[in-house]
Order: structure tokens, then C-alpha cells, then sequence
């Protein structure tokens, strides 16, 4: 097991390919996207579900602790000028060394 970091974006749909485009610029190359997500956010402001489910993305990424500064650096213009949300936090990755289908 090793630490990386966990990063989790929440944001408008039409965004996703400049978000995406940043973290790979970043060194984040590895993503997860879902699509029409949906939420109440940490301000207790609601927004009405039928005009925001399908526009938001949700975008997890992990990286190594050294990369999360310009990471960090390169989306939060992004996020200032087109709204969103982002989260990091400390997680640790589990290496397999064997297949578990070969045992």
C-alpha cells in the first residue's frame, strides 16, 4: 500500500473535456467520469433537479502526492470561471500482485 491522493470534481457537463484536458496537462492521466449526477452542496443551496441532473459530471482521479499542486494550479481557473466543485484527500492504493481470477 502506498499514499496518493484522491481528487473529485463536480461540475457542468460542458466543461468536462477542458477538465480533463487539465489534468493531463497536469500529469493526472488517469480518470473516472460519470455522468447526470445530481446534489445538494456543502452551502445548502438547492438547484432544481430537473433543469441540473443530466448537466453535471463527477471526475475522480488519483495521483501521487507530488503531483496535486499543479493540478491544483491548473483547475482552479477553470472552476472559478465556469463554477464547480473539487475535492482532495489522502487515500492509499493497494498494489495487486497477483490476478485474483489465478488463484
Amino acid at each position: 500500500m502506498h499514499l496518493v491522493k484522491k481528487i473529485e470534481i463536480i461540475a457542468n457537463s460542458f466543461e468536462l473535456g477542458k477538465i480533463l484536458e487539465s489534468l493531463d496537462k497536469s500529469g493526472v492521466h488517469g480518470h473516472v467520469v460519470i455522468r447526470n449526477v445530481a446534489g445538494k452542496g456543502l452551502r445548502g443551496t438547492t438547484e432544481d433537479l430537473d433543469m441540473t441532473m443530466l448537466d453535471n459530471v463527477y471526475i475522480m482521479a488519483f495521483c501521487m502526492p507530488e503531483q496535486i499542486k499543479p493540478a491544483i494550479e491548473n483547475l482552479r481557473p477553470l472552476l472559478n470561471k465556469f463554477g464547480g466543485t473539487c475535492y482532495v484527500s489522502d487515500v492509499m492504493e493497494i498494489r495487486s500482485v497477483k490476478c485474483v481470477a489465478s488463484l
